[in-house]
């Protein structure tokens, strides 16, 4: 009832901002190309992106000018990101596997994920528990800010299954500018999936609030993150036959088992994060002024041209992580090293970074074709893990402390029509990551191809990295480690991609190296009951390989139009030199097959269609509950996944300012082979009814 109490009080102030919002015309919109994993949105900021650009219309009617833009996390740099309101796609966007569906999930809505797509996986974060919640968190950089001439809000609510074993989730946008430089905003995220399968409920909370300041000489930009959420573990379905030959579970239990009839391996067991994090980024500048053009300088109309930036950052990052269990862990885990029945291990991180950078601008001179960066990074970390004397049930708290100074700096073009480029570099060279380095570039650029525009995206990186910390250290009653002597990963990547947007083509390639690859490892142990049937108890290590594992991707995106006949093609082949440790599908596939029509005078527009996922059969890794990761499976239990397609029929509505869509999810199930899953023993929910609506306010 609190919950529900909380959600209704919110409701009712978001109301008394929105109720006064007035029909207008609708607005004229630059439409952006971002979203559709290339490079450029999939590894980092892209150095052009279109702004949405919102216009008053009618004298009477709302003055509207909306522009939104996204900061970096190191140096605080702008990038104009385009205004969330095309509705192609609309329908995907709350679905856990992702747009295209790359991600293997646990099947519930929000649940921890990981990429099919080797080269979307991002690098783990020091508080690792959270980085498989990427569907939901928004780091610094995703959060948008904005300058809007008249207050911005943005409602969103998906809906999915019943009130039993639905999901729901509601979404709220609010910002205004106090003045022309000053705006303030926050953002509201909360998911619940009740889950049709025991013990899997989500409930997620995300509250953020931001603001900014942007003048000539002085810009800031502030965020505070708060996060919470808990999920209930269940371990997978004891038996896969549930899915794959329900007839033969059918004939044991005399009726056709149904998802919340299906036994899980567990039924006490929970995880929960929070934590918060503080984000600040200013930026001091020193310049000169100049006429903007033969017309300013008549009107004796003046430009502020930075030459110098100094710059501060910092991030304040505090994050605890219980692991609650009330299963019978003997029958379960190897180990119990805190010799209890119920457990509750605690984790807790703090971590405060500070950058302090240096920065010759680009474009104050003729000569000064790109802007060249120094910075220095201070980073302190902290971390409690449960302990305990052996034999003494007493659990204490043992803290690790750590101090890195890293040094760095960056050369990069981002003025201009046709070519752009970034080159950043850092080394630490003091601290417990001593001697790790990164050297990143990124580079785009437009040249003409016959009678169309190409554009050619180029990434690589060289990394040696330190294991983070919960690689090297972790406490807790199943699993433990101390790893003092772990090697640094080395990494290093190429990937190109071509786009014609004419042809509706993207074609990406690359390759990556890696050495010491750091990854969680099965150790599980097998045991015999009193039949001599063997089964095998849970418990995983972090492991590295000691060859080098190499990794080759190419990506197709082929879409084809006939009139209002759509069809968009994504097809993804790749290849892992080592598909023990790292398992990959060699293909993920993703076609939407539809139809897209403007009616009503063109002021309606309407998308019916499906879309289908697929990939092929591979070992995918399992997920442990233990640390909410997932870990290389059981080399002498191997379960393929893979070969199903996922199929879902939607229909995309868009009227003025307001989003719409419905869909049947997974319209297929019980059509030819049923191994659905997405993790082994973890199956996706069967066939649904979803719907959501998004709407935009200007008052």
């Amino acid at each position: 009832m609190k919950r529900i109490f909380i959600i209704y009080i919110f409701l009712l102030l978001l109301g008394q901002i929105s109720v006064s919002a007035q029909d207008i015309n609708r607005l004229r919109e630059r439409d952006s190309n971002y979203g559709n994993n290339s490079i450029a949105d999939r590894n980092y900021d892209t150095m052009e992106r279109d702004s949405t650009e919102q216009e008053e219309i009618d004298a009477s009617s709302i003055p509207i000018e909306l522009h939104m833009w996204n900061v970096d996390e190191r140096l605080g740099t702008r990038s104009p990101a385009p205004v969330d309101t095309i509705y192609h796609l609309f329908q995907n966007s709350n679905l856990t596997d992702g747009y295209n569906g790359e991600y293997n999930y646990l099947g519930n809505l929000g649940s921890p994920r990981e990429s099919r797509i080797f080269f979307n996986r991002p690098s783990h974060t020091q508080f690792m528990f959270t980085d498989p919640y990427s569907a939901f968190i928004i780091p610094p950089e995703k959060i948008m800010f904005t300058n809007t001439k008249s207050p911005f809000t943005n409602l969103t609510y998906h809906k999915a299954g019943s009130k039993r074993d639905g999901e729901d989730r509601f979404k709220a946008y609010f910002s205004v500018n106090v003045n022309k430089k000053l705006g303030i905003g926050f953002s509201f995220d909360y998911l619940y999936g009740r889950g049709l399968y025991a013990s899997q409920s989500t409930a997620f909370f995300n509250s953020s609030f931001f603001g900014s300041y942007v003048s000539d000489h002085y810009d800031l930009h502030a965020i505070f993150s708060f996060n919470r959420l808990k999920m209930a573990e269940n371990g997978g379905i004891t038996d896969d036959r549930y899915i794959t030959n329900p007839l033969d579970m059918e004939a044991n239990s005399k009726k056709t088992p149904q998802p919340s009839d299906i036994l899980t391996n567990l039924s006490n067991t929970w995880n929960e994060n929070k934590g918060f994090y503080f984000f600040l980024t200013h930026h001091y500048n020193l310049g000169f002024e100049r006429d903007k053009d033969m017309e300013a300088k008549k009107k004796d109309e003046k430009e502020f041209i930075p030459v110098t930036s100094f710059i501060h950052t910092l991030r304040v990052d505090k994050n605890e992580r219980k692991f609650i269990s009330y299963d019978k862990s003997a029958d379960i885990y190897v180990h119990n090293y805190f010799q209890q029945d119920s457990v509750k291990d605690i984790t807790k991180t703090l971590s405060i970074k500070n950058t302090l950078a240096i920065s010759i601008r680009e474009g104050f001179s003729s000569w000064a074709k790109a802007g060249l960066t120094g910075f220095i990074t201070h980073e302190f970390r902290s971390f409690t893990l449960p302990d305990t004397i052996p034999g003494n049930r007493t659990i204490f708290n043992e803290k690790y402390k750590e101090n890195i100074v890293s040094v760095g700096g960056e050369f990069a073009k981002r003025q201009g029509t046709f070519l752009h480029y970034n080159i950043t570099g850092d080394i630490a060279i003091l601290g417990e990551d001593l001697g790790q380095f990164n050297i990143d570039g990124k580079l785009d650029l437009k040249f003409r191809l016959f009678r169309d525009t190409v554009r050619f995206d180029a990434h690589a990186y060289i990394k040696s990295q330190n294991p983070a910390f919960y690689y090297r250290h972790f406490q807790s009653n199943f699993y433990w480690w101390d790893n003092h002597n772990l090697s640094k990963e080395y990494r290093t990547r190429i990937e190109g991609q071509l786009s014609i947007d004419r042809w509706r083509t993207k074609l990406m390639a690359g390759i990556e190296n890696v050495k010491n690859y750091t990854y969680f490892g099965n150790t599980d142990e097998a045991f015999s009951d009193n039949s001599g049937n063997t089964f095998y108890k849970n418990n995983v290590q972090v492991r590295q390989a000691s060859n080098n594992i190499q990794v080759f991707s190419a990506t197709l995106k082929q879409d084809f139009k006939i009139g209002i006949l759509h069809l968009d093609n994504e097809v993804t082949y790749q290849k892992s030199s080592d598909n023990t440790i790292l398992p990959l599908p060699d293909l993920n596939l993703y076609h939407n097959l539809y139809l897209s029509a403007k009616l009503a005078k063109k002021v309606l527009s309407v998308e019916i269609g499906a879309d289908v996922r697929y990939f092929t059969k591979y070992h995918a890794p399992n997920y442990s509950p233990v640390i909410g990761q997932y870990y290389q499976q059981n080399q002498q239990n191997l379960i393929e996944i893979g070969a199903y397609p996922l199929i879902n029929v939607y229909a995309n509505i868009h009227l003025k300012r307001t989003r719409i869509y419905v869909m049947m999810y997974h319209v297929n199930k019980g059509m030819g082979n049923s191994n659905y899953f997405l993790a082994p023993h973890y199956p996706v929910n069967p066939r649904m009814f979803k719907f959501g609506i998004s709407w935009n306010f200007f008052d």
